[in-house]
């Protein structure tokens, strides 16, 4: 019996005749409060993306033999014990890592981070933009912790890098990056800081959240030593995640969570930690979360010229569309244009940013993001860049998922609200737009 990893794609019906990697719920239907359903929409992948056809079947087909892993004496355990430790060699491979690199199966991208600052040695001087992801930017403590303001341009971004770790005291030193804003899309030079960082003796934490599930990452083309990602992100909401890179820190740290699975030796008075990547994965490890991540990261990796050309066509047409929008302003990290994946946010003057969230969905079956982003800093300050005085927006992000009819019914509707308004009215009893007297139920398993 062999679970096989396939590598083919299937037609999906999106912009050109590239095959694309198909997801579930792409037949989903749902309520509008006017009345009716409508196909619904999902315009929110950068917060969670759906999951992968493939990685849905191969779950199904693994359920059965889930088991233990590691130490169990049945075939069935065998079988997820193989399965499990394979998926390390998958996710090295998927980011083109050293051969030396370890891999730590974690919860998230949050959760990596907050391992990797677990694990820094004393005195660690860490640079950290402050437009980061939370995810990013919170997990480091200390006073040798330097938030520096993100430039408007590029070559200032790796300008700045370089004077704070100049003004870092002797010792080791790590910066931490973005691959892709998961506020505006736009991708940061990663390889021109870590160029910048390694003339400083530095070492580089890659934030792939957002870059992972679009494009191809190549550890060492970048020079990076640490890369963090999420399944949840990258078509396997499972619950897994991992953080791959140089394997020194992490030895030598003490064990993330104390626990079975952590240890090599116990007696009643010491404890013989593990040294590899196990050290930092105590308990019951999620078997069928990282076996769904590595189905995700072969099937990407097998399909990435149909994946980047689909994604940039419904970009370019969504920006288009959105850009004719009377009092549209999108966020930019930088002045110039730069590369980007398929997310943008936006405020429209006038219209609050969680009001219109709410509209889009009730009415026209779209799902959007509305607020900060989990990246407070940066939303505000690119709102007051936009010429807004708000702290929230509208954010699109685009996936597999996405298709030309979710784009062009998102400006349609977006045209439609600024030009007439709302069909439906609409309240905010906690906090957040809801219609009044919503008529919508939800699905029977939901009760």
């Amino acid at each position: 019996m062999t679970l096989a990893l396939e590598r083919t794609g299937t037609p999906a019906e999106t912009v050109a005749t590239q095959e694309i990697p198909t997801v579930a719920g792409a037949g989903l239907r749902v309520p509008l409060v006017t009345g009716g359903d409508i196909g619904y929409a999902n315009l929110d992948h950068a917060a969670s993306a759906p999951c992968l056809d493939k990685v849905r079947a191969a779950v199904d087909e693994f359920l059965p033999w889930y088991a233990s892993v590691h130490r169990g004496a049945g075939f069935a355990s065998q079988v997820s014990t193989k399965l499990y430790e394979r998926t390390r060699g998958i996710l090295r491979n998927f980011v083109d890592a050293r051969s030396t690199d370890t891999v730590v199966f974690t919860r998230n991208t949050t959760d990596s981070f907050n391992l990797l600052a677990r694990s820094l040695p004393k005195h660690t001087s860490v640079v950290v933009f402050d437009t980061e992801h939370h995810a990013a930017l919170l997990p480091w403590k200390g006073p040798n912790v330097r938030r520096i303001e993100t430039p408007r341009t590029r070559l200032a971004a790796v300008s700045a890098v370089d004077e704070a770790l100049a003004d870092c005291p002797q010792g080791p030193r790590l910066v931490v990056l973005t691959g892709a804003s998961n506020v505006t899309g736009e991708l940061l030079p990663v390889k021109e800081i870590a160029a910048v960082a390694r003339r400083h003796g530095a070492r580089i934490a890659l934030d792939a959240a957002q870059l992972a599930p679009h494009r191809k990452i190549s550890v060492r083309e970048l020079d990076v030593d640490y890369v963090a990602l999420s399944g949840h992100k990258l078509y396997a909401p499972f619950g897994a995640g991992a953080l791959i890179g140089r394997a020194d820190w992490l030895r030598a740290a003490q064990p993330y969570l104390a626990g079975g699975g952590a240890t090599k030796f116990v007696s009643r008075d010491s404890v013989v930690w593990n040294s590899g990547p196990e050290r930092h994965e105590a308990g019951s490890p999620n078997t069928v979360g990282v076996y769904a991540l590595g189905v995700a990261c072969e099937t990407l990796a097998a399909n990435w010229d149909g994946v980047v050309a689909h994604e940039e066509e419904l970009l370019a047409r969504l920006r288009r569309g959105l850009a004719a929008i009377p009092g549209f302003a999108e966020l930019r990290l930088f002045d110039a244009p730069v590369d980007r994946v398929g997310t943008l946010s936006f405020v429209v003057d006038g219209f609050d940013p969680g009001w219109l969230a709410a509209v889009l969905s009730a009415e026209y079956g779209i799902g959007v993001r509305d607020g900060a982003f989990c990246a407070h800093v940066a939303t505000k300050r690119l709102i007051a860049v936009a010429g807004s005085s708000g702290q929230q927006a509208v954010r699109v992000s685009l996936g597999l998922g996405s298709t030309t009819e979710h784009v062009d019914r998102i400006v349609l509707a977006l045209r439609q609200i600024v030009a007439r308004g709302a069909r439906w009215q609409y309240e905010k009893p906690e906090g957040r737009w809801v219609p009044e007297n919503d008529p919508r139920e939800l699905p029977p398993f939901c009760a």
